[in-house]
């Protein structure tokens, strides 16, 4: 391994005690050894910080202040520590499949024109159940034909051009949809493309509807502030129309339990099942270190 990582993995951790350890193992077991992770601390008050100094790997770094400042500063901030040519993004409650970073430094190295990488991914719950596969688009005009209806590209997938990042910051205002924002403010200078394969594990726990809720509302408020800021008035028109649609497909699933009114996962593969049960037999699903 050179001195200087390739990859600076970018981790918010947020009082996760009961998940950091699993979303560090997933990336201790990675294939490609050429990386640098910053745990970047925001005001934990719990075990976070003892959980992380046991992972004696000189690839890791606890980095905190003691304040909490959200979300988008945080990420902003490991980009400017960043050491590596590839900024790569993880959340404390997600696992990484051991051909992760291998997998999205291949494509990044391959094409210099991909500013921005992101997966497919499976989801599961806190109990180690499978749930389904989300799939992504493969190129630049699918991910973006309709920018309106918002950019169906992970953020805890997305590995890109460390200087792409410094280019395209995150917004502090935009927190609770800023990856949204961010793919919104850029995509017409930009380049991104998915990766079909699923290289994350996405924890995905039964929402209540009021949580739901603020997510939608906080994605319309972000994106239609945005879109008017831009004088893209019928992108602000038609957000308007499709979110108030997918808030009525949310009470219909979490209240009288109605799967077809929200997108359907596709069934995990038979070598997608393999895998999981590999990762997940590496994991702790909870418990310390």
């Amino acid at each position: 391994m050179s001195a200087q990582p390739l990859v600076t993995i970018g981790l918010p951790v947020y009082n996760a005690q009961r998940t950091l350890a699993d979303a560090i193992a997933s990336i201790i077991n990675q294939t490609y050894p050429n990386w640098e992770l910053l745990l970047m601390d925001d005001g934990s008050a719990d075990a976070s910080a003892s959980i992380a100094r046991r992972f004696a790997d000189p690839r890791i770094r606890w980095i905190s202040d003691g304040s909490n400042r959200g979300i988008s500063h945080r990420l902003n901030q490991a980009v400017a520590l960043a050491q590596g040519e590839f900024f790569c993004r993880m959340d404390a409650d997600d696992l990484s499949f051991p051909q992760r970073l291998q997998a999205q430094v291949d494509v990044l190295q391959a094409d210099a024109r991909i500013d921005l990488a992101g997966a497919s991914v499976l989801t599961f719950t806190s109990d180690g159940r499978l749930g389904g596969v989300v799939p992504v688009a493969a190129d630049h005009e699918q991910i973006c034909s309709r920018p309106w209806n918002g950019f169906h590209l992970p953020h805890p997938t997305w590995m890109g051009r460390t200087a792409w990042f410094r280019a395209h910051r995150y917004s502090s205002a935009a927190d609770g949809a800023e990856d949204q924002q961010l793919l919104y403010r850029s995509f017409e200078q930009s380049r991104f493309c998915g990766i079909p394969e699923v290289l994350l594990a996405y924890r995905d726990d039964r929402r209540s509807f009021r949580k739901l809720l603020g997510r939608r509302l906080r994605f319309w408020q972000v994106f239609a502030a945005s879109a008017l800021a831009r004088g893209r008035m019928r992108d602000a028109l038609l957000i308007s129309v499709r979110q108030p649609a997918k808030i009525g497909a949310d009470f219909l699933f979490v209240y009288l339990g109605l799967k077809q009114a929200r997108n359907r996962l596709s069934p995990a593969s038979a070598a997608q099942q393999k895998a999981w049960e590999a990762l997940s037999s590496q994991v702790i699903f909870g418990h310390s270190v």
